[in-house]
């Protein structure tokens, strides 16, 4: 199966499924000698892992991380690193009445008309539960991106219409919705929590941060910097748009306006506003790269829906299972190891050719 496989030199595939065995990982192109160890990626995927808090999906797993290869004496080799994260809270029978029917909003009809065959226990290939081999490979590139001292942080900027009226990094892992705002996070939580008492769900907007990152990052044509970031954050299943810097919100300025206008500091480029978004003609310009990513509503609902069964005749279907009433708070990890897997692919890319 195609598309299983991102990055050019820090090149990423994953594997596995929601109700198989296990997920992981292999990175190719890691520098050797970069500090990696399981604990260290243990941590980044504990804030992705399930069953976190009344927000989040109950499902329990602890989504250990095992290093099978590419790591000797806490120190990468330059050879593959091979990650392994076993499923072991699979209740596949909360899906045998989807079996031969396609649940609304999810991948269920369009992977059988690709493949003519589906894993319907959980989703399967196209479940979010893959996301946790990103996160996995995400964390490795983290070390890397922190010996350039660049940095990646991530929060939900909205749920449910609710937006964050203050931005303090210091308070995101302080909430269970990771908002940068512990006022607006009591409000999310309590819109969370009546969606779910509906059998509903709710989307948000996950802003995404990246600071220190230097000028020079991105090619000027089909691979720019803006462009696979955005390739990046819609191949997370739950992302539906993404926007940089100003994004829509710059269709209603002048360019007077919207244009960053330049002045020098520390011998750098610095502007007012940075609409742009960190990025310049495809390229890093020294800023801090902000970007977001709209998440929709979580598909999987205990409401009542229409639908059709693989004989395409209609029926109604009505979700069983452990799901997410909001994604947002698992989506801000996976959104900064996506971000962090497309900045420590092009550092070494720029590498290259400076």
């Amino acid at each position: 199966m195609a598309g299983n496989v991102f990055g050019e030199i820090f090149k990423v595939m994953t594997f596995g499924e929601s109700h198989g065995a296990g997920i992981g990982c292999v990175i190719d192109g890691v520098p050797p000698s970069l500090p990696v160890s399981a604990g260290i990626i243990q941590k980044d995927l504990d804030r992705r892992k399930p069953g976190q808090s009344e927000v989040t999906t109950q499902r329990k797993e602890s989504d250990t991380v095992e290093i099978l290869s590419g790591v000797f004496e806490g120190l990468t080799t330059g050879a593959p690193v091979a990650l392994l994260i076993r499923n072991s809270d699979q209740r596949s029978h909360d899906y045998s009445n989807i079996k031969d029917v396609f649940r609304p909003g999810h991948a269920d009809y369009t992977f059988w008309q690709k493949f003519g065959i589906r894993d319907y226990r959980g989703g399967g290939r196209s479940s979010g539960r893959e996301t946790a081999a990103r996160v996995a490979a995400g964390a490795v590139a983290r070390i890397l991106l922190a010996q350039a001292g660049i940095r990646i942080t991530a929060y939900s900027l909205a749920i449910g219409g609710i937006y964050a009226e203050t931005i303090d990094l210091s308070v995101i892992e302080k909430n269970i919705v990771r908002a940068p705002d512990l006022s607006a996070a009591e409000q999310m939580i309590a819109a969370i929590g009546a969606a779910k008492e509906e059998g509903d769900s709710l989307g948000g907007i996950v802003e995404i941060l990246i600071q220190g990152c230097p000028a020079g990052l991105g090619d000027p044509v089909f691979d720019k910097l803006d462009a696979v970031l955005a390739h990046a954050m819609m191949s997370i299943g739950a992302v539906k748009g993404v926007e940089f810097g100003a994004g829509f919100a710059a269709t209603g300025m002048k360019g007077s306006q919207h244009n960053d206008q330049i002045s020098a500091a520390d011998q750098s480029m610095t502007s007012l506003n940075n609409y742009a978004g960190g990025i310049s003609g495809g390229i890093s310009n020294g800023e801090t790269i902000v970007l977001r990513a709209a998440v929709k509503p979580t598909s999987s609902i205990s409401k009542k829906q229409s639908t059709v069964n693989k004989a395409m005749d209609s029926t109604e279907i009505e979700i069983k299972g452990r799901h997410d009433p909001c994604l947002c708070p698992r989506v801000v990890p996976v959104a900064e190891a996506m971000a962090a897997l497309v900045i420590a692919d092009r550092l070494l890319l720029q590498r290259c050719i400076k």
